[in-house]
C-alpha cells in the first residue's frame, strides 16, 4: 500500500517539505496549522500565503496528527514529534533540532498562554 502524502503549501517547497525559508538537509517537517488544518512548510510560508494569523495547538490537542515527515510521508502527533529526539520514529530521518526554538509559534507553551 502506497502512503498518500498530504499536500504541503509553501514557497518553493521541495519533495521533502523544505521551503525557501528553511532548506537545510534536516528541515524536513511540515506542520498542519491549527487555524486552518492545512500543512505548511513553515510559519513564514503560512504568513505569506494563508491570509490569516496562526493559531497555536493547545496542549489538550497534542495527540492530533499535525506533523509530516518529509522523508517518509508519515504523519506524527505533536506529542510524538516533541518526544522524537529529533528523529522520525517511522524512518529514522533526522529532524532539525533548532526547530524547538520555534515551538512557541505552533504549540501552546508557557510563552503562548
Amino acid at each position: 500500500m502506497t502512503l498518500r502524502r498530504p499536500e504541503v503549501r509553501g514557497v518553493a517547497v521541495d519533495a521533502e517539505t523544505r521551503c525557501v525559508h528553511y532548506h537545510s538537509p534536516l528541515d524536513i517537517i511540515a506542520i498542519r496549522m491549527a487555524c486552518c488544518g492545512v500543512y505548511y512548510a513553515c510559519k513564514e510560508c503560512h504568513e505569506l500565503l494563508a491570509g490569516h494569523d496562526i493559531k497555536v495547538w493547545p496542549r489538550a490537542e497534542w495527540d492530533a496528527l499535525a506533523i509530516l515527515c518529509g522523508a517518509c510521508g508519515n504523519e506524527l502527533t505533536i506529542r510524538e514529534y516533541m518526544n522524537s529526539s529529533h528523529l522520525c520514529p517511522h524512518c529514522g530521518a533526522g529532524f532539525n533540532p533548532g526547530c524547538r526554538n520555534h515551538y512557541r509559534f505552533y504549540f501552546e507553551s508557557d510563552e503562548t498562554v
